[in-house]
């Protein structure tokens, strides 16, 4: 049994005349009752019998009818939904960093919808840290990340597109907030609200104090920058964290670092070991020619 055969079967059913259903199918009418003959036989029933000079099923056709239906239906929506895929249409699937879902990342998909109006293209949007969002990658959870430098692994596509400026954050009532900028010298003395292990800022903190050769007086520590905010602005401490108009709203002072100079890079990440369905291929381009750099190589 083959397709052709399910297809021949279905439009002999619908026209219920060999001549014609030969005529629509644009084949010999031999041709199609040896195809029918052949269906029979493998089914072992008759699935069509003679009425008058038209051909009607049999209550096996009948019943082998709704079968080869609800089949030739299945397939004909799978075939149409990867052809939609091939033309660039489908789900991207992007985890980011909770500071790039506030603008960066809905600017650039919104820009990119606007400016690809054939494409049925959805997104999904997922929020964490570095290291979840690269383990994210890696099973196949996300399409594309966005977040800081992740640790070396070859399977790694990895592109930077935007950067963070790194300030200094202190309570309202604090004595550093009278300043409009420091250094980072300065700050050694405060207790600190420090970036968590497994956080892709921890490594990007420590290499800025180490260029002062320092270490801060850590009094508390946890993963997200907008929770640090937060604690700052409640008096547990001053931080380094990357700017985010969040700060704006909260009681802190925004300072800016005078020394050390450093900003933080953001990347673009793909796991090459995955298969980069077109949309998703469609997107990555759009992003590094938004952001000014080469196309990702086939």
């Amino acid at each position: 049994m083959n397709l052709f055969q399910l297809r021949y079967f279905v439009t002999l059913a619908k026209m219920q005349h060999y001549t014609r259903a030969a005529h629509e199918l644009c084949i010999t009418q031999p041709s199609l009752s040896h195809a029918i003959s052949q269906l029979e036989a493998e089914l072992g029933v008759a699935l069509f019998e003679k009425s008058g000079r038209n051909t009607t099923l049999t209550s096996f056709g009948e019943e082998f009818l709704i079968c080869a239906n609800r089949t030739l239906a299945t397939l004909d929506s799978g075939v149409s939904s990867l052809q939609r895929s091939a033309r660039g249409d489908g789900l991207i699937r992007l985890g980011m960093l909770r500071s790039l879902g506030i603008s960066f990342i809905p600017q650039l998909a919104a820009r990119y919808l606007a400016s690809h109006p054939e494409h049925d293209v959805r997104f999904t949007f997922h929020t964490g840290s570095t290291g979840d969002l690269v383990n994210g990658l890696s099973a196949r959870d996300y399409d594309l990340i966005f977040c800081s430098m992740p640790p070396e692994t070859e399977s790694l596509d990895t592109v930077p597109i935007t950067h963070e400026d790194l300030v200094l954050i202190v309570p309202g009532h604090h004595p550093l907030a009278a300043k409009q900028s420091v250094a980072l010298t300065e700050t050694l003395i405060y207790p600190q609200i420090y970036f968590s292990h497994g956080s892709g800022m921890r490594d990007v903190v420590d290499h800025l104090f180490s260029q002062i050769n320092a270490v801060p007086q850590i009094a508390y520590e946890t993963e997200e920058a907008e929770v640090i905010a937060g604690l700052t602005a409640q008096g547990f401490g001053i931080a380094v964290v990357p700017y985010m108009d969040l700060l704006l709203k909260l009681d802190v002072k925004i300072l800016q670092i005078s020394a050390p100079v450093w900003e933080r890079n953001l990347y673009m990440i793909h796991d090459r070991q995955a298969f980069m369905p077109p949309a998703v291929r469609n997107f990555c381009e759009f992003v590094l020619k938004e952001c000014e750099y080469p196309m990702i190589p086939d």
